[in-house]
Parts: C-alpha cells; structure tokens; sequence
C-alpha cells in the first residue's frame, strides 16, 4: 500500500509541474517567459553560452520536475525548441522514467544546444533520450547548492539548472519529449 500511495503522489505532482494552466496563448506566454528567465540564469553563470546560442541552428530550453524513491524515479515537464533559422517556436512536453538508488524531489531546467539543424530536427521529431544520471542537490531559491553543470552528446550541449530540491540519486533513465498539440 505505500508503494501505491507514493506512485499517486508522484504523478499528482508531476502532473501539478508538468503543465502551465489557462488558454493557449497564456501557457505560450508562460513558456516562453521561463525560457527568458531560464537563459538569463545561463548567461549569468556562463557568458561565452549567449553567443553559443545564436550561433547555433536552434535550442530548446524545458523546466523539469524529477521524482525519485528509492528505486525509482520520475519526472515531467515542459518546453520549447527555438529554431533560429525560421525563427519559430515548437512547444514540447517531456516525461521521464528511471531506475536506481536514490531520494528525493527536484526542480530543474535545462538547455538544449543544437550543434546542427539534422539534429534538431531529430529531436522535435522523434524526441527520445536514453542516459544516465548521478547528482545531488539541496536548494531552495538562492539558498544551498545542487551538482548538475554541462555535457556534449550526439551534436547537443546541455546544461543543466536546479531551481530547488533535495535529492541525492544515480539512475538510468529514459526521456521521451514530444510535441504539445494543443500549443502547437
């Protein structure tokens, strides 16, 4: 019975993180301003990222909510890829399931640096990402700190920015991100 109250609790609050409300054109809005916020935090951190971003074909930029109970771990979310060559926006949905040691809840961020439009258009297309993941985090606001930081993979840098949280995990996971219809 435990097990079952945590799993419904788990997906109540990733389901809770997971989307914005209102109409379309507010959770647009909403999206893309935690896409402003979320980049001013980069730059802050990492200067030389802005000019990496413009010179890139595109980026994607998603706020993530991560779960995880001792063997488990799940999390949800949302985003956008911004395609510099058009200039367009296609807005995203993202959930992930894992498996491994670990405890805890995280808010997160996380920037997509596209190193080529095949890429890209990969991801917006089939949006599928297998990987591992050991971090820790203790923070809430600007209080405490949380281990995350950058990684190159397959054309793709990401970089990685806990909002707040208290975990301590290693799991394999994987990510399945695709195209919100209702936003698109």
């Amino acid at each position: 019975m435990p097990r079952l109250t945590v799993t419904l609790l788990a997906v109540l609050f990733l389901t809770g993180c997971a989307t914005t409300s209102g109409t379309p054109d507010e959770r647009r809005g909403a999206i893309r301003e935690m896409r402003t916020d979320v980049l001013n935090q980069l730059y802050a951190r990492k200067s030389s990222a802005r000019a990496e971003l413009a010179a890139a074909p595109g980026y994607g930029v998603f706020s993530n909510a991560n779960i995880n109970v001792i063997l488990a771990s799940f999390g949800g979310g949302f985003g956008v890829i911004r395609d510099n060559q058009t200039g367009t926006d296609t807005y995203m949905k993202m959930g992930e399931v894992g498996v491994g040691l670990g405890a805890g809840v995280k808010d997160y961020r996380l920037v997509f640096v596209f190193h080529d439009a095949e890429t890209m258009n990969d991801f917006v297309e089939t949006g599928l990402s297998f990987g591992g993941q050991a971090d820790a985090a203790a923070k809430a606001g600007d209080q405490g700190a949380a281990v995350g930081g950058e990684a190159v993979l397959d054309g793709v840098t990401v970089y990685q920015i806990t909002e707040s949280g208290l975990a301590l995990q290693a799991t394999v996971k994987g990510t399945k991100y695709w195209k919100d219809e209702s936003l698109n």
